[in-house]
């Protein structure tokens, strides 16, 4: 079905025989051995006119900074030119970025599009504070400072996220342990049951012996220790090593944009409430720069908005214990059950109580205690 090629893959979906996710730009084997053949032999290429080989090759590059660092300021000023643009330029915009995100998790693909896409999208509000706001005499040196130290911190946290999730390591005496382990939780099964319950315990892609509640990321061609969801925003996983510190990113971001918002608004609109000035701000689109700044804040307030969904989902996932991917894996198998206007998924499976699931979540050990995989890992 049309359907079925659109939705995004499973987080335990077997992979293709081909593990070229593992690195970030190789292009698909398969793909190639086509175009090499077809082109070989002499046979027209399936695309028309283009070379089947360059066509190969150019559907599996990175197109990651180009569109953030040039079409993002455009699309901003066309938009601050009148307040129909407006309108259609920010409701197109997250449009596009969905079709983006739905385009490289469908192929299974790592991308610094939306890392790129946030990280320029972070500077340059900032530097438009900086230099369209602050010359205005309306934001006190104090609430500059606020404002700086909120990005700094944002900026830090997302480093020490990007340090790795805990990457899945096999050494001779765990994977010994592991599968005496599993030897022995199956003496009591024969035949099928026993081969099921001991390949559970093993990754059929990675060939380690997975720990409870571990999974694989198909992205990240990795297992990962408390495998939560593949951040695309991050290009990489959220897992058992820095679950708190995306949370701390996530939190300390939406915190900082939200009061960058008020100032930018009080300042343009001192005769408005904070509520209503983001839909009522009568003259803001007389002088150019106000009308960039004003647009700026929409399209913040629409990035913060998601960031916030997801930091409410992410909260309410550590109050029930449970990961992303659990309550993925439940939903599929129709074992768990939606709580809280679907907001989270209950499964019952490790949840101890509201305050023991939250001690449990920031007790758990971090990326010292959890050896990251260093070919995995990187900090982009």
């Amino acid at each position: 079905m049309q359907w079925e090629k659109l939705k995004p893959p499973e987080p335990d979906d077997p992979m293709c025989c081909c593990e070229c996710d593992i690195v970030q730009y190789g292009c698909c084997c398969e793909d190639l051995d086509e175009a090499f053949t077809r082109w070989l032999k002499d046979k027209p290429p399936k695309s028309g006119w283009r070379s089947p080989v360059l066509t190969a090759v150019t559907d599996k590059l990175e197109i990651s900074m180009l569109p953030a660092l040039v079409l993002l300021p455009v699309l901003l000023r066309v938009a601050a030119l009148h307040y129909l643009l407006g309108v259609i330029t920010l409701t197109a915009l997250p449009g596009l970025v969905l079709w983006y995100y739905y385009a490289t998790h469908r192929k299974k693909r790592r991308t610094l599009f939306f890392l790129t896409l946030a990280l320029y999208s972070l500077f340059y509000m900032y530097y438009l504070f900086i230099t369209e706001i602050v010359p205005r005499g309306d934001i006190s040196l104090l609430q500059v400072c606020t404002a700086t130290t909120g990005m700094v911190v944002t900026i830090l946290s997302l480093i020490h996220t990007k340090r790795g999730p805990g990457f899945v390591t096999t050494s001779l005496h765990e994977e010994h342990s592991h599968t005496e382990e599993a030897n022995k939780d199956s003496t009591h099964l024969n035949g099928p049951e026993k081969a099921q319950k001991v390949k559970r315990r093993q990754c059929p892609v990675c060939k380690v012996v997975r720990p409870p509640r571990a999974g694989h990321c198909r992205t990240c061609g990795a297992c990962v220790h408390r495998l939560d969801h593949h951040c695309i925003w991050m290009n990489s996983c959220v897992g058992q090593a820095n679950h708190r510190s995306f949370l701390l990113t996530l939190f300390v971001f939406v915190l900082t944009s939200l009061y960058g918002i008020s100032l930018v608004l009080c300042s343009l609109c001192p005769r408005q409430y904070l509520m209503t000035a983001l839909f009522y701000c009568p003259g803001v689109y007389s002088q150019s720069s106000t009308a960039l700044c004003f647009t700026c804040a929409w399209y913040s307030s629409i990035v913060t908005g998601g960031l916030f969904y997801l930091l409410v989902a992410q909260v309410l996932n550590i109050s029930f214990n449970v990961t992303e991917r659990e309550a993925l894996l439940a939903l599929r198998n129709k074992t768990g059950r939606s709580r809280l206007w679907g907001l989270v998924v209950d499964t019952g499976d490790y949840s101890h109580g509201f305050c023991q699931n939250w001690v449990e979540f920031l007790t758990m050990p971090d990326a010292a205690s959890v050896p990251p995989r260093s070919n995995l890992t990187d900090l982009v």
